[in-house]
Parts: C-alpha cells; structure tokens; sequence
C-alpha cells in the first residue's frame, strides 16, 4: 500500500512524500480510509507509531473536498494535553498542508494570549489547542466552535490523568452535535472507555498492538541502585557508554532541575524542562536538546509530551512514575520511525510496587541487570513513594538480578567528569 492508494489529494500526497515517506504504517492505513469515510474513531497507538499523521492526512483531505464559504471558521478542532503536543501536532497540520490554501493556529498558555486573539480573529480552519487556554479564549468571545465538523482528542489518556475531563466536557458542549470525532491514546483503559462511549457514536476501533504492551523495538532494561547512587549511576551510564542525547525523566520538578545541575557538574551538558518553566525557556532548552548543544534533557512528564525525535536512542528513567501508563508513554519517545531504541530505569526499594505495576500493565517481565559499584545495600527498607517529598533519605533494594554485568567502574569512574568530557 502506497499514499497514493488512500484517495488522498495530490497535494497532500506531494508534501508527504516532501518528507520522505511513501508507505502508511499500520496506524495511518487503518485510520485513514475510515476518517475518510465519516467513522468516528477509537484508536490505540503507541506514540511513534505515525498517529499524528493518522489524522492529519484525512483531516486535511476532507476540509480541502468541502471548502467553507466566506468568513473562516474552526472546522477542525485538536486537543492535546501540552503545549509542546500542540506545537508538534500543528507542525504536522502546516508541513503535510504545506501546498493547500488552509489556515491553522495553535494556542496554548504560558505566552501571551493577544497574538492568539488576532490570529483567531482572523480565522482559521484548523485550530490546535490545550483544553485551559481554549477555554479561555471562548470565555473571552475570541473563538467561535459551532461550526466544528472534526474534534480529535489527543492522547485521551494523558488528558484524563492531567485532570483535564472537566475542561474537556465545556469544550464539547460549545460544539455542533453533529461532527465527527476521533479518539487517540496510548492505552485503553476503563477510562478511556468510558469517555469514548459518552463522545464517539458508534466507533470504529483500531488497535496497532495489543492493550498497553510497549514497543517490541525498544530494548528495556532495569538497574537495581540505591536512591543516594542514582546520580552517580546515571552519570557512569551515559559517560561509559558515550551516549550522546539523553532523556531523562524525573518525578518532580525540583528533582529535574536538581539532576540536571548535577550532571553539569559531571561534565554532562544538560538542561531540564517542566512546568514551572515558561514556554519559552522550554522551547528554548528542547531546540538546544534536539540540535546536539545540550547531552542531556532532564523531564518531568507534562513538559515532555510532544518531544519527538526521530533518532533518539536512549531514555531513563530517572525515578519511576506512579502512574503505569505514564512509562509506556516515556520509553516511547525512543524508539520511533522504525528506529530501535533502549529505556533504562534506575530502581530503588521504594519503586519495587511502581516496578511490579508497570510489569502488570505491560504483561511482560523487564531483565534486571547489576553494575558492579553500584548494587544496593540488602539491609535498608522502603519507604512509601508519597513520603519522600523529593528529598533523599537513606534507601536501597533487594532485587534478584536475571544476569550480571562486570562494568569496572572503580576503574573508569563515572566517565562524565569535566577532565573526561
């Protein structure tokens, strides 16, 4: 199956094919043929898997077939949980749009709103927007919705954790009763379902891999540490094995902007994005990420939604995520566009229940490796997660290790420091 099979205008076909690209893959072969014949959708895909492009393309093609009349206005509505999901899904809309007489905007808070107000003002065909911000804009009279005829929510599942349901269900009731609605999300959980059966109308569900199971390309591996050997661990790791763009994802905030200190000092170019963070240093520290400046970007999980690189090799995780899902969404910025990818998480005692979710969730069983200098002392406790408040106390773990790797650390110390670098 080719582009050119999915009764996509030339055009379209044009600037896909600008980029590169000349097969679906399997989300968008799916997706696309029952966007395009009215179907509202439910659809679970990893991210990477090409689910932007799922919509994009058929979203494109049916507001070019049936050209409004007069005045613009929003007939294709996105929500996405984050502004840096926004920015990324509008720059799909603009790249694959690139040779159609289409207008589009995103909006989203953390920058001025009266930008976004004249650029809505002056119509727009497809909007891209974080649920506050919009809201915010309609509070305001700067945005009309009743002639919406496509709504996709975006990582539906990220948007329920975020507590966004709420913002969600105002949003709708702005919104023509008739249009047709896509659903996207990593995951299908009991939520999820329960939101698709209040929005969608008789869906058609696609699956591109079975519930909540993570890439078969990324290779996932668990290191036993103590909490207080994490940093020097993560420092070793990167130094010893040169890698040269990092993800890293922490709990917190304070907790980002502290590794990333850390790892400067080790001689590790890093920087960290999270919601304190204005939008513009985030842009800022992500370009510096993706254009080689910056070794390292240290994350929390809001800020890192919508970073998509291609080739990036390796994410760790930092400290795990109390929520299951949220692991599936963080190992999948490796691994994507076919490329194969490595996740990596440091461990401690107190994650051990966080460790045996994610292993529940996925259904699979990560391999657990010891690095010589660095297994954990068996004689300290646990202690709960929602205790720690980001500040370190003495803790470890006792974990049976499937095979052991001799890495000489002692020898080679943690490879990142400033006379290593």
């Amino acid at each position: 199956m080719s582009f050119k099979t999915l009764n996509l205008n030339h055009h379209i076909v044009r600037a896909v094919e600008d980029e590169g690209y000349t097969e679906p893959t399997p989300i968008q072969a799916e997706a696309i043929p029952a966007i395009l014949n009215g179907k509202d959708l439910l659809a679970a895909a990893q991210t990477g898997t090409g689910k932007t492009a799922a919509f994009t393309l058929p979203m494109l093609e049916k507001l070019t077939r049936h050209k409004g009349q007069g005045k613009r206005y929003v007939r294709a509505l996105v929500l996405t949980p984050t502004r840096e999901l926004a920015a990324q899904v509008h720059a799909s809309v603009r790249t694959y749009g690139r040779h159609l007489k289409l207008r589009s905007a995103e909006i989203y808070g953390g920058v001025s709103i009266q930008p976004q107000t004249r650029t809505l003002r002056s119509g727009v065909d497809i909007l891209v927007a974080t649920p506050g911000r919009l809201l915010d804009h309609l509070n305001q009279g700067h945005v009309d919705l009743s002639r919406v005829e496509m709504l996709v929510l975006d990582e539906a599942d990220r948007m329920l954790d975020m507590g966004f349901i709420h913002d969600i269900k105002k949003i709708i009731a702005e919104l023509p009763h008739f249009r047709q609605n896509l659903l996207f999300s990593a995951t299908f959980s009991d939520e999820i379902k329960r939101l698709s059966r209040s929005i969608l109308k008789e869906p058609e569900t696609i699956k591109v891999a079975a519930d909540n199971t993570t890439a078969e390309r990324i290779r996932q591996t668990v290191h036993p540490v103590d909490r207080a050997k994490k940093a020097d661990l993560l420092s070793y790791l990167i130094g010893s094995n040169d890698w040269r763009q990092v993800l890293v994802f922490t709990r917190t905030k304070h907790g980002a902007d502290k590794l990333s200190r850390r790892l400067e000092r080790d001689g590790l170019p890093s920087t960290s994005i999270h919601g304190n963070k204005t939008q513009a240093a985030r842009m800022k520290a992500l370009k510096a990420f993706k254009d080689g400046r910056v070794r390292v970007l240290v994350a929390t999980d809001v800020a890192a939604r919508g970073i998509d690189i291609d080739r990036l090799g390796q994410v760790v995780n930092f400290d795990l995520p109390e929520v299951a899902e949220d692991y599936v969404h963080r190992i999948g910025r490796t691994g994507r566009a076919g490329n194969a990818g490595e996740a990596f998480s440091l461990v401690c005692v107190d994650e051990k229940h966080l460790l045996h979710r994610i292993e529940k969730l996925t259904g699979s069983r990560i391999e657990k490796i010891l690095i010589d200098g660095y297994h954990p002392d068996p004689s300290i406790e646990a202690e709960p997660v929602a205790k720690r408040g980001g500040r370190g106390r003495k803790r470890s773990g006792n974990f049976q290790s499937d095979r052991k790797r001799s890495s000489h650390a002692s020898k080679n110390g943690h490879f990142g420091r400033k006379d290593r670098a």
